[in-house]
């Protein structure tokens, strides 16, 4: 058995300094435009979600209105 310790298991947060460089240098190395992108980026997901939950909480309305009509 080694006696060197387990690497931790990596969650969906865990950001390397490796994926940090890369965001820097998509934006040219500038702090400003890569939490800008960082942000946008959010801001964009978080609107689809909500846009993707209200579609499916219309559809399970719908779904669960025809099985209550006798089916």
């Amino acid at each position: 058995m080694s006696s060197e310790p387990q690497p931790a298991e990596r969650t969906p947060f865990d950001v390397s300094d490796a994926e940090i460089e890369e965001a820097l240098a998509a934006c040219d190395g500038d702090p400003r435009a890569t939490i800008r992108a960082l942000l946008v980026g959010q801001a964009y997901l978080e609107h689809e979600m909500s846009r993707l939950q209200a579609d499916a909480s219309s559809g399970f309305r719908r779904r669960r209105h025809a099985l209550g009509d006798g089916a």
